[in-house]
């Protein structure tokens, strides 16, 4: 943004509305991965919501540990083989369902016009508020005033600078937001300075010893500062300099250092040092779909109301990816990304890690933001002991079992109920962990700490499949398939077909990294041991793999799918009869209650099964069911519907995925590009056999990749139905398999090298 106020050549890297936002929902965002920033941009009452990762409200979950049920499970294993299909209902019955502690807002800074304005009194002629993805930098302006607000990354603060007005303008910082508790303990302290003013709120949780505090430090150039009320006010000033930062913390702090630890300087030097550390992350990956200017000129709330506009995916790809960047740092996003105006978060505002969180970080990897899968890998090691006390208590093995919902900070499984036994999943360890195997894969570099985390997971493997079929193959037992049930059975079950992908997985995976491990052929003669997977009498492959267990179809999660999205152990080329059974498994699939994360877990699935106009369908099914607000943030269900960064987050992965597709030895070319989008370029996208990548697309079915490897490496490319290689790759005369044929390339480090496709 060259000043957050007027159109500009490259509009579709940010969004801009005419006026100032009037719920939270839509106030525009910024953030750092730790603290995060949501601005109204209203010249009356300019408000900034404040947040952090760590704001979680105590509600004695805190204290909360898995329950020790390993002595029943043999007899619960007992019953479910011996076909009581309701016998895990008792499994864990009378453990009352906790809540973890739900994330929370911190505050708004409130710059308010002195003497108060009446309402609508400055109407909203010649107002523009804009968000500068490049920059993270979100402007508002009407006439002479102009508010500006980022959250730097170099100095982890949120700055704000206002001018304009002769600066006749309240301040104060306000704790009450929706749904704040009544019995806050709310202290506040307002220092008087030299060139303006220092204010601290602190607020402690009800019943607990814990509390939050921010701090901010105001800076006037000019004017006069007096304390008023809650607050203070600044008159005549010809600008004021905001610095924000807040805790969460046990102890009481010193508000002296508290302050003294804001940088002083101004606004300026401030955002150039933040500028390059965000900018350089942002502008890795890039998507043009030659849309039509006027359409990439209109204001967000405009252009969501055209759903088939390639404008609108150019912008939405861009916020996708400036939010999940601003989102993750300390921690990977939650359900809310890194905001909420909001106390009441639904789903607590966790990471749900059985499907949500999964999804919002998708493209991680392949869109160049290795911030995220740092902030993930981050949240995974920062859990990896409770992980371990689950294992124990749950099931009496080693190794590691993972929550399907955590706050950030407990990583230990309470939260379950009969109709939903989150207690029950195996398969959160190897699930969580795939993420950040496909960022090693694309970097070249695996780091310790996970080789030794994948050999805790086959360690839990080779502790709990001691049970069998009677067909000699090994019964997962308990499974559980998240979120849904047999149609004719209890949630708690055997045979999941997640928890078969993911068990062959991880014993796999770990051999694979640690070939000198004494256990490793155990755990290659464990995976081989293994039910295979099933086909229903429907054709579709089965969500459970095991005799009379009937499918329930209509539901938001695609569990039983992993082993298509996103472990590939089932593809078009491979295993072409499985792919077809999984695509017919995605063709009975319902939306259940249209869920947005259902929606795109739909697309990425079909992408992978070079299905481009189902991919399509899904996508379309989110742009027009209104589920982004005007700040692009998205919702999770239609109608804009429960904030919710599900969509936001993981559209990029979608439209990545539709248009390129890789592996540590497999490059797909527009495997599933749909007839919408006939032209354009992705560039910078990363391959996980260490090459970045610049996609272009024509009308006319012509396309060029470029290549530009960091190692060397053997690569099967294959491309999309209709297309062949003209040149850059030698065709592998000996292997033929569905759909186009293999063709090998050979990649030296430093070498760029360019495919083209033409009709074929």
């Amino acid at each position: 943004m060259s000043d957050g106020t007027e159109a500009g050549a490259r509009e579709y890297d940010g969004t801009w509305e005419p006026c100032p936002a009037a719920r939270w929902e839509d106030a525009f965002l910024s953030g750092n991965g730790r603290h995060g920033a949501m601005a109204y941009g209203d010249p009356d009452d300019d408000r900034v919501i404040v947040s952090h990762h760590t704001l979680v409200r105590p509600n004695g979950s805190e204290h909360a540990r898995p329950p020790r049920l390993a002595d029943r499970l043999e007899r619960l294993q007992d019953a479910l083989l011996a076909g009581d299909v309701t016998a895990a209902e008792q499994f864990g019955a009378g453990h009352p369902l906790l809540w973890v502690q739900p994330f929370h807002p911190a505050f708004q800074t409130r710059v308010r016009r002195a003497p108060a304005p009446v309402s609508g009194s400055i109407g909203t002629a010649g107002y523009r508020r804009a968000v500068d993805f490049t920059t993270g930098e979100i402007g508002a302006s009407q006439e002479d005033w102009r508010s500006r607000v980022f959250v730097s990354r170099a100095d982890d603060v949120i700055v704000q600078y206002i001018t304009g007005f002769g600066l006749f303008v309240n301040l104060t910082l306000d704790h009450a937001l929706p749904g704040a508790p009544p019995r806050l303990a709310i202290g506040r302290s307002t220092v008087l300075t030299p060139d303006g003013a220092q204010l601290a709120l602190r607020a402690g949780y009800p019943d607990s010893d814990l509390a939050f505090t921010g701090v901010t430090v105001a800076r006037a150039d000019g004017g006069t500062v007096t304390v008023s009320g809650e607050g203070i006010r600044v008159e005549g000033a010809r600008s004021l300099l905001l610095l924000t930062r807040v805790r969460r913390h046990a102890a009481s702090l010193d508000l002296a250092e508290e302050w003294a630890a804001l940088p002083y300087d101004d606004y300026a030097t401030l955002l150039a040092r933040h500028r390059p550390l965000h900018r350089t992350a942002y502008e890795r990956a890039t998507l043009t779909l030659h849309a039509d200017a006027g359409e990439r000129a209109l204001p967000g709330s405009e252009l969501i109301r055209r759903p088939d506009s390639p404008a609108l995916l150019e912008r939405l790809f861009a916020a996708g990816r400036y939010h999940l960047l601003s989102a993750s740092g300390a921690l990977p996003p939650r359900l809310t990304g890194l905001w909420t105006g909001d106390w009441n978060t639904a789903w607590s505002g966790a990471f749900t890690t059985n499907a949500n969180l999964n999804l919002q970080i998708a493209s991680a990897a392949a869109a160049g933001l290795p911030e995220v899968s740092e902030a993930h890998a981050g949240l995974v090691r920062g859990q990896l002991a409770d992980w371990r006390d689950n294992a124990r208590a749950l099931f009496g093995t080693r190794g590691i079992v993972a929550p399907t919902h955590t706050d950030g900070e407990s990583g230990h499984t309470y939260h379950f109920q009969r109709a939903y036994p989150h207690h029950l999943w195996t398969a959160g360890a190897d699930w969580l962990l795939q993420p950040l195997l496909e960022h090693a894969e694309t970097t070249g570099a695996t780091e310790p700490w996970l080789t030794d985390v994948l050999t805790e997971v086959a360690e839990f493997y080779e502790d709990f499949l001691t049970r069998h079929a009677p067909d000699g193959t090994l019964a997962i037992v308990p499974s559980y398939s998240p979120e849904n049930r047999p149609a004719n059975a209890s949630w708690g079950t055997i045979n999941a077909t997640m928890d078969i992908a993911a068990a062959r997985h991880a014993l796999t995976t770990a051999a694979d990294y640690s070939p000198g491990h004494p256990s490793v052929a155990h755990w290659r003669a464990l995976a081989d041991r293994l039910p295979r997977y099933r086909v229903n009498e429907d054709g579709a492959l089965a969500e459970w793999a095991w005799p009379g267990l009937r499918e329930t179809y209509d539901h938001r999660h695609l569990s039983h799918l992993y082993p298509v999205w996103p472990l590939g152990a089932i593809n078009p080329y491979d295993t072409p009869e499985l792919a077809d059974a999984a695509h017919r498994a995605l063709e009975l699939r319902g939306a259940e209650n249209e869920s947005a994360h259902g929606h795109l877990h739909h697309a990425l699935i079909a992408a992978r099964l070079r299905d481009g106009a189902r991919v399509l369908d899904a996508l379309n099914a989110v742009l027009e069911g209104d589920f982004f607000h005007h700040s692009l943030m998205s919702s999770h269900y239609p109608s804009r519907d429960v904030y919710n960064a599900d969509a936001a987050h993981a559209l990029p992965a979608v439209v990545i995925e539709m248009l390129v597709q890789s592996t540590s030895d497999r490059l797909i070319l527009l495997p599933a590009l749909p007839d919408t989008y006939p032209s354009g370029e992705l560039r910078g996208v990363r391959t996980r056999f260490g090459a970045r990548m610049d996609l272009s697309w024509t009308d006319d079915g012509h396309a060029t990749a470029v290549l530009h490897p960091t190692r060397d490496a053997r690569v099967d490319v294959r491309t999309g139905e209709g297309l062949t290689l003209t040149d850059g790759a030698t065709p592998d005369p000996t292997e033929t398999t569905a759909g186009t044929p293999p063709t090998l390339l050979d990649l030296t480090a430093g070498v760029d090298r360019v495919l083209t496709l033409r009709p074929r």
